[in-house]
């Protein structure tokens, strides 16, 4: 009966002792994750273990740390040199001059959140552990097209070639024969997309086209014109730039005068009556009207500029041709103005030059 007792008694002892011990142990715990969480508020500026951004191993560092890291990984893409080229031009430009940005703040965010994602326990134990979370983030790069364009329209005003139009003209007293030429202009659009394209893709160099700009007045668009030479009385048609057609004439006796200067004619006609111009003067002999014939000062075809009263026309006076003999028109052989008159239409230019 005794030794119950006794049984009894050394059972309660080993209950207390017991739950001495649990006291005990969650105090320590308690103490143990109190020191935890303040270790885990200590470290809470810095990255956990095992992050990178860019191939740049960010463990360990604070956000000052970790941006200043990346922004010189950053430059190495946005100070670097892209070479462009276009239509025999080259300019060397920077991506950051391009507009080109990187995002260093929210990929620095990104590499502090693998720690919000993470609970409490994980988050200590890969401190203290030093083990590895094993998370990569790349750098991203944002781009500003408007800064792109502003650059192509630079470029654009530099290529700028403009077109040449054909042109015959008198130019102080001296024929002037220019040949069209071809002009050139930056293709923007696609000089635009080509060097977006150069910069996301990182390339060093990009060519972007140009297209021909064609000149509105073209060696054939320019028609035909005829030349006057009073030094050398003589006619030369022109289409184009091409000689098609000479001729001897008669131009202005001494005291008259064959105008000089650009002209074109205005009318034609064949087999013309001719009215007397001069009834006070050099025509005072002569009938105010003279029917079409073979006595017609004009001959049988008849060629009238917007020069008043002079007129390109055949003369039955073929002993004139070649020298100065008129009162101010151009007289040709009857022959060569009939073959003139049908090549001629009415608009056509006529350059008289000294």
């Amino acid at each position: 009966m005794a030794k119950g007792k006794h049984g009894r008694h050394i059972g309660r002892r080993g209950l207390k002792v017991a739950l001495v011990a649990i006291g005990v142990l969650a105090l320590i715990g308690g103490g143990t994750a109190y020191a935890a969480y303040r270790y885990d508020a200590s470290v809470a500026d810095r990255i956990l273990p095992g992050v990178t951004i860019a191939g740049i191993d960010v463990s360990s560092m604070t956000r000052s740390e970790a941006a200043r890291e990346v922004a010189a990984k950053a430059s190495e893409t946005l100070d670097g040199s892209l070479s462009v080229t276009a239509g025999g031009h080259a300019w060397t430009v920077t991506p950051a001059a391009l507009g080109m940005t990187a995002d260093v703040d929210g990929v620095v965010d990104r590499a502090f959140g693998v720690a919000d994602g993470m609970s409490f326990v994980s988050r200590v134990y890969h401190r203290v552990a030093e083990k590895p979370v094993g998370a990569s983030f790349d750098l991203s790069f944002a781009y500003d097209d408007a800064a792109i364009e502003a650059f192509v329209s630079q470029a654009r005003d530099e290529v700028a070639v403009a077109p040449v139009d054909a042109r015959i003209a008198l130019v102080d007293d001296q024929l002037i024969m220019r040949r069209p030429k071809t002009g050139e202009a930056l293709r923007v659009r696609s000089a635009v997309a080509r060097i977006r394209a150069a910069l996301e893709e990182r390339t060093t160099s990009v060519t972007v086209p140009v297209r021909d700009v064609q000149p509105e007045v073209t060696a054939a668009a320019l028609g035909k014109t005829i030349v006057v030479d009073l030094s050398e009385n003589s006619l030369t048609l022109y289409d184009g730039f091409k000689t098609a057609k000479e001729y001897p004439v008669a131009t202005a006796a001494p005291g008259y005068t064959t105008p000089v200067g650009m002209w074109k004619v205005i009318d034609k006609k064949e087999n013309p009556t001719w009215y007397n111009p001069a009834l006070d003067s050099w025509g005072a002999d002569l009938p105010a009207v003279i029917a079409p014939g073979p006595t017609n000062p004009l001959g049988t075809r008849a060629l009238y500029l917007d020069s008043p009263g002079i007129r390109i026309h055949g003369t039955s006076n073929s002993a004139s041709i070649g020298t100065y003999a008129s009162h101010g028109c151009i007289r040709m052989l009857i022959s060569d103005s009939e073959e003139l008159y049908p090549l001629i239409p009415i608009g056509t230019r006529v350059i008289i030059k000294p």
